[in-house]
């Protein structure tokens, strides 16, 4: 089973990332393959820069294979500052039973993450935290994609969204911006082998609300205008982006 892995994982290296794959990362992922099971095609390692990155989804699969008894996640008051969107978190993993915890810190605060998760710092402070201490408890050397700063585009600003061009729509909110917009997003989709689900849950967070049904026509438009050229220009980092959804509730369709 441990060598089938390994083959998967090479082979979905090599069919995702091409040319960046040498064998000094081969060796690495063989290493982590062989250690802790982490599976590529599951979304539990991811290449940026050259260099293994661990997902939030890998970590939590992990602990659930090595029988975790529990993860306590407590705000840190004291470095928390909500007024100004800046959280700290501490969770503490226990092993077993008689575990004394590994603890992990995380914070979040609008200059260290993404523009396109602004609003969602909390969140974001908490899964730093959780990432932090199941790495100290497993023994996991490389950092997750989750604890990095944004490695993506930038929301584009106000004056930018201006510049895009409004496509025809024939609906309200509720139909996503209409069918032409959503037409597109499928057509998006479809060219650069998304996954649909994970779409969709970004979208909910670059727009800002609960659920798709509650974006406006130009929020939608400027989803897909930004899908477009990140796919475009760097499909790898969209699928990372995308990956760091795996496992979250799907937005309320």
């Amino acid at each position: 089973m441990r060598n089938t892995l390994l083959r998967n994982n090479r082979r979905s290296a090599r069919s995702r990332w091409g040319n960046e794959i040498d064998a000094r990362l081969l060796q690495t992922l063989k290493a982590y393959t062989e250690r802790f099971k982490l599976s590529i095609c599951n979304g539990d390692l991811v290449l940026l820069d050259r260099s293994w990155y661990v997902t939030h989804t890998g970590l939590v699969g992990l602990a659930n294979r090595k029988h975790c008894k529990g993860i306590d996640v407590q705000p840190s008051v004291e470095f928390s500052h909500p007024s100004s969107s800046r959280w700290a978190f501490k969770a503490t993993v226990f092993k077993s039973r008689t575990c004394k915890g590994f603890a992990g810190y995380g914070d979040a605060d609008p200059s260290n993450v993404s523009a396109l998760v602004h609003g969602a710092e909390m969140r974001v402070a908490e899964t730093r935290a959780v990432n932090r201490a199941l790495r100290k408890a497993y023994g996991i050397g490389i950092c997750s994609v989750e604890e990095i700063r944004s490695f993506g585009e930038p929301v584009p600003s106000p004056r930018d969204s201006k510049r895009i061009p409004s496509q025809p729509v024939n609906g309200r909110n509720g139909n996503y911006g209409g069918p032409k917009v959503r037409d597109r997003l499928c057509q998006l989709i479809r060219q650069h082998q998304l996954d649909a689900n994970l779409v969709k849950s970004y979208a909910v967070d670059f727009c800002g609300t609960k659920s798709l049904r509650e974006a406006t026509r130009e929020q939608v438009e400027a989803f897909v205008a930004h899908l477009a050229d990140w796919a475009e220009k760097d499909r790898n980092a969209l699928l990372c982006q995308l990956n760091s959804y795996l496992g979250r509730k799907e937005g309320a369709a």
